[in-house]
C-alpha cells in the first residue's frame, strides 16, 4: 500500500512510526515531513496547507490510503477534496472539522446538546469585548474563535491582563483572522486530562488518557505553547471518570454532531478540566494532540492502519483495540525564545545509539547537507516507555541530556504532579 500523511511534526512523526508496523504498507510520503521522517518516509517540500498541491500529488502517486493529521488541511477541505478523487481518508471532513476551527461553533454544540462546559460570551468587536471586561468576575480565559497553532488561549488574572489579551487577539490580530471572534468564559479549576478517541461516527473508542503541560515554564508558568511534554495515562483519570466522561460527554458529543449533520469520523480529541461539579469540556480538536499522540501511540499494541481502516469504513464496532499496560513520558525540546520569536538554523546533535525504550519524535527540523538544524519553535520530542511512570520520566530526561543545540531548552516538571498522585 500507498500511504499519504499530511503534516510534518512530531506528531505525524508519531502517526508514520506506527503505520511502518504493517507489513502492507510499501511506502510512506509525507506532506511535507521533516529532518528525522526521512528515515522512515519520502518527505516531500509541499505545505500541508497546500491544498492543490497535495491533490495533485495524491493524484500522481497511487495513494491507497491518506492520512490527514494537521488542522489546518482539515478545516480547509483536504479529506474533501481527497474523497472526491476516490481515496479513502482518515480524519473528519470540513463539516466536522468546526468542532476545532470555530471555538464558537463548539461552545455552541454543547450548550444546545448540554454538554458540560465553562459559561462563556462571544464577541466580535473589541469595544464590546472591552465593555464586558468592565462587569466580568476574574480570573477568565479569553480564546481566539479560530486556529490558532495552541496559542490562543489567555488566562487573564484582572482587567488589565484581559484588556491586553483583546488588544492582541482582536486589534493587533497576533493570530490573524483566528482572532476575529473572541469567547470569554468562566475560569474552571481542577486537574486536566486530554482524552483522544478513534470514532466512525457512531462508535467511540477513547485511547490511554493523557496529562500535557501547556506552559512554557516550570511550575506550569508564562504563556501557552502547543504543549512542552506529555505522560501517558493520567492518574487522575479514573475509571470512575471515565465512565461519567462517556456518558456525559464522549457519547454525546458524537450524537450531537451526527444530530447536526456533521457526523465526526477520525481521532476526537477531548480537553477536559475535572472540576468539583464534574468532567467539563475545555476544548475539543479535530486530530490528534501534539504532544499527547508522542505519549499515547507507543502503547498501542492494535494496528494503527487496521483500526483507521475500521474509522473510514464505519466498523469501528468490529475492532478490539488493545494497549500496553505500561506508562510513557515525553518531554519537549524547544528553541530559545519559543512560544515567542526564536532563532532556527541551529545544528542539532543526537546520539547515534538510545536506550531501546526512548524515541526521538522529530517536530520542527530539517535536514541540510550540514545535518539536522532546528526550523521551528518544538524541535524534538523525547519519548521513553516503561513500566511505570517513574521509569519512563527518568530514561526521558537522560536521553534529553545527551541530545544538543544551540538555545536548547525543556521544562524541568514534566509529570511531577502525576507522580505527586500516584505516590500519595
Amino acid at each position: 500500500m500507498n500511504i499519504l500523511v499530511v503534516g510534518g511534526g512530531g506528531r505525524e512523526h508519531a502517526i508514520v512510526k506506527k503505520l511502518r508496523e504493517n507489513s502492507e504498507v510499501k511506502r510512506i510520503f509525507c506532506l511535507p515531513g521533516n529532518g528525522g521522517m526521512e528515515q522512515i518516509a519520502d518527505c516531500v517540500p509541499i505545505s500541508a496547507k497546500e491544498l492543490d498541491g497535495v491533490i495533485e500529488f495524491a493524484r500522481a502517486h497511487d495513494i491507497d490510503f491518506a492520512v490527514v493529521a494537521q488542522d489546518d488541511p482539515l478545516a480547509l477541505g483536504c479529506v474533501d477534496r481527497l474523497h472526491a478523487l476516490g481515496i479513502p481518508c482518515f480524519g473528519p471532513d470540513a463539516q466536522a472539522a468546526r468542532i476545532e476551527s470555530s471555538k464558537v461553533f463548539a461552545k455552541d454544540l454543547m450548550k444546545k446538546y448540554g454538554i458540560p462546559t465553562a459559561d462563556y460570551q462571544v464577541f466580535d468587536a473589541p469595544e464590546a469585548a472591552l465593555a464586558y471586561l468592565d462587569e466580568a468576575a476574574y480570573p477568565l480565559v479569553i480564546k481566539a474563535d479560530g486556529l490558532a497553532l495552541g496559542k490562543g488561549v489567555v488566562i487573564c488574572q484582572d482587567r488589565r491582563q484581559a484588556g491586553d489579551a483583546i488588544g492582541q487577539i482582536m486589534e493587533q490580530r497576533a493570530f490573524g483572522e483566528a482572532g476575529s471572534r473572541v469567547l470569554i468564559e468562566r475560569f474552571l479549576t481542577g486537574p486536566e486530562v486530554s482524552v483522544l478517541a478513534f470514532t466512525d461516527g457512531k462508535t467511540i473508542c477513547p485511547m490511554v488518557s493523557s496529562m500535557d503541560h501547556k506552559r512554557a515554564g516550570e511550575g506550569d508558568t508564562g504563556p501557552n505553547t502547543g504543549g512542552m511534554g506529555t505522560v501517558a495515562p493520567n492518574p487522575y483519570y479514573s475509571p470512575q471518570v471515565a465512565q461519567q466522561c462517556m456518558e456525559r460527554i464522549f457519547l454525546p458529543t458524537i450524537r450531537a454532531m451526527e444530530a447536526e449533520g456533521c457526523p465526526f469520523k477520525g481521532c476526537l480529541y477531548f480537553g477536559l478540566m475535572l472540576t468539583e461539579e464534574g468532567p467539563m469540556v475545555i476544548e475539543y480538536n479535530c486530530r490528534f494532540g501534539d504532544p499527547e499522540a508522542q505519549v499515547v501511540l507507543p502503547l498501542l499494541k492494535t494496528d494503527l492502519l487496521s483500526i483507521m481502516q475500521a474509522v473510514e469504513g464505519e466498523t469501528l464496532d468490529r475492532i478490539n483495540i488493545e494497549w500496553s499496560q505500561g506508562a510513557a513520558a515525553c518531554v519537549i525540546l524547544a528553541s530559545g525564545g519559543y512560544p515567542g520569536s526564536y532563532e532556527t538554523g541551529k545544528r542539532i546533535t543526537i546520539p547515534e545509539q538510545l536506550p531501546e525504550n526512548v524515541t526521538i519524535y522529530h517536530a520542527g527540523d530539517k535536514l541540510t547537507l550540514d545535518g539536522l538544524v532546528t526550523s521551528g519553535g518544538r524541535v524534538l520530542g523525547v519519548t521513553a516507555t516503561a513500566d511505570t511512570l517513574s521509569q519512563a520520566l527518568e530514561s526521558a530526561y537522560a536521553a534529553a541530556q545527551t541530545i544538543h543545540f544551540e538555545g536548547m531548552f525543556l521544562r524541568k516538571d514534566i509529570g511531577r504532579h502525576a507522580l505527586a498522585l500516584l505516590e500519595d
